[in-house]
């Protein structure tokens, strides 16, 4: 079953995890949107920059450091997503403790890993 999925750091670099990851989502049909910094198609998903107000997110993927993630907590929140997906290098105890408040779980996870152990 499809989990819609925001991919959240974009980037339109191939080398850069985000971007593998998008093309991961979609090569096992999860319905993906994506934010970054630069506006841009990777495969089929188009790159917003703005804070687009997506409906039905199943599942937020971090690839934002910890700095920078504090700027859209509200954001994430407000998408009420099942779950948040904190890839390595993006952990922060105090985003997980906010989305633990509005019944988010938060997950510490490799999504590229998740993907590929069929656990996602």
């Amino acid at each position: 079953m499809s989990k819609k999925t925001l991919v959240l750091g974009a980037s339109l670099k191939e080398e850069r995890y985000s971007n593998v990851a998008i093309y991961r989502l979609r090569k096992f049909n999860n319905d993906t949107v994506a934010i970054g910094m630069r506006e841009g198609m990777v495969d089929d998903v188009k790159i917003y920059k703005e804070l687009v107000p997506f409906q039905g997110v199943h599942t937020v993927t971090l690839y934002l450091n910890t700095k920078r993630q504090s700027a859209y907590y509200d954001y994430i929140i407000s998408l009420h997503p099942e779950r948040v997906i904190f890839n390595p290098g993006t952990e922060n105890p105090e985003f997980y403790k906010l989305l633990k408040e509005n019944n988010i779980k938060s997950e510490v996870a490799c999504t590229l890993v998740l993907l590929g152990t069929n656990q996602y």
